[in-house]
C-alpha cells in the first residue's frame, strides 16, 4: 500500500490514520508547489491534482475522509470506526461529514484567496466571511463535543482525525478558536503519537 502526499497538507490526515491502525504502507511526497500534482504520472492517479491519494492493489482512492474511512474499515481492531448499524457508528459519520463540509470549508475558502489561486483570482473580502463563518461552525462543534475527551463515545475514532486536523488548519492560518474546549480538546488530540509518527513520516520524505 502506498499513500502519496505533502507535508502540511490534508495527506496527514491519511498518513495519521495508517499510523493509528498500524498499516503498513510506503509514503511518497509529491512537490505540491513545484507543480509535480499536476503532470505525469501523479495526474494520472488523482486529475485533480491533489493529495492524498492512496493505492492498495487495485485501488486508487482520493479524498482524505474515505482514505481514514477504508484504512479504519481494513483494521477493525484499531476501533477508529464503530461496528456498522450501531449509533456510534452514525454520530461517527455525522461528524466526519461536518469536518469535510462546514467546518473545513471556511478554512480551504481562507486558504485558496491567500495562496491557492492565481492572484488574479483572490478575492481578499471574502476571508472576513469565511471567518465570520468559521466562528459560527466552531461554536456549533463546542456544543457537539460538550465535556467528552472524543467527539463520539469514549474512543477516539476517524471523526477525530478530520476535525482535529480542521483546528489545526486553523491555528496554522492564525483562524482564532476563542472555545478553551475546543483548543483543549485539539491539544488532546494533537498530542497523539501516531500524529507525531505520521508528521514525522510526511517531513522526512519531503527533506529525505
Amino acid at each position: 500500500m502506498k499513500i502519496y502526499g505533502h507535508a502540511n497538507s490534508r495527506s496527514v490526515r491519511a498518513v495519521w490514520a495508517a499510523e493509528e491502525v498500524g498499516a503498513s504502507y510506503d509514503f511518497e511526497s509529491i512537490d505540491l508547489f513545484g507543480g509535480a500534482a499536476r503532470r505525469e504520472p501523479f495526474v494520472s492517479l488523482n486529475p485533480a491534482g491533489k493529495v492524498p491519494v492512496l493505492v492498495d492493489g487495485d485501488l486508487v482512492l482520493t479524498e482524505s475522509a474515505a482514505i481514514c474511512n477504508y484504512l479504519a474499515m481494513r483494521h477493525p481492531a484499531a476501533g477508529l470506526l464503530p461496528a456498522e448499524g450501531t449509533h456510534e457508528r452514525a454520530l461517527v459519520e455525522r461528524w466526519s461529514y461536518f469536518a469535510m463540509t462546514e467546518l473545513e470549508q471556511p478554512l480551504w475558502t481562507i486558504t485558496k484567496h491567500k495562496i491557492v489561486y492565481p492572484e488574479s483570482k483572490r478575492v481578499p473580502a471574502i476571508i472576513d466571511t469565511a471567518l465570520w463563518e468559521f466562528a459560527k461552525t466552531a461554536k456549533l462543534l463546542e456544543q457537539g463535543l460538550g465535556e467528552r475527551e472524543f467527539i463520539v463515545g469514549e474512543r477516539f475514532s476517524v471523526a477525530d482525525i478530520l476535525l482535529a486536523h480542521c483546528l489545526s488548519w486553523a491555528k496554522a492560518f492564525k483562524v482564532p478558536i476563542e472555545s478553551e474546549s475546543l483548543m483543549a480538546y485539539g491539544k488532546r488530540m494533537w498530542a497523539r503519537p501516531a500524529l507525531a509518527r505520521a508528521v514525522a513520516r510526511e517531513q522526512a520524505a519531503e527533506h529525505g
